[in-house]
């Protein structure tokens, strides 16, 4: 069964409970560009994947992180979302801890990357800053 899938165009998904909030959240606050779908929902056109967010009227947020952004610098992003009226997340139970911003710091290769921090979109999907 080996290559059944390996040649094959791939991209990930998930729910939203509004699609208006969600484009006015990815397209304005954070510069994504996106194709909207209607109907169905919107494609976030991302460097290196295609996102789809679609509507579930009894959508629940996931409890793990859905999206990842690569950074250059991580202080920047994150001081660029705050000032745009993002709320950085803090979580009590990791291994690392976070700093005043809410960025997580750590030398050691295996607890993460240098520098990682939480943030949510309007329907409570959890959204990740990396430091590349």
């Amino acid at each position: 069964m080996a290559g059944l899938l390996g040649d094959s165009e791939a991209f990930s998904g998930y729910s939203v409970d509004d699609v208006e909030a969600a484009k006015e959240f990815y397209g304005t606050v954070l510069g994504v560009e996106f194709e909207d779908l209607p109907g169905m929902g919107l494609s976030l056109k991302l460097k290196g994947a295609n996102v789809f967010l679609y509507h579930k009227p009894e959508h629940v947020p996931a409890t793990f992180t859905v999206l990842n952004f690569t950074v250059p610098d991580i202080d920047t992003a994150v001081d660029a979302l705050v000032g745009a009226g993002v709320a950085m997340e803090r979580y009590e139970d990791m291994p690392m801890a976070q700093d005043d911003k809410g960025i997580a710091h750590t030398s050691d290769p295996a607890q993460g990357p240098a520098g990682i921090a939480w943030f949510k979109d309007p329907a409570g999907n959890i959204l990740s800053l990396i430091q590349q």
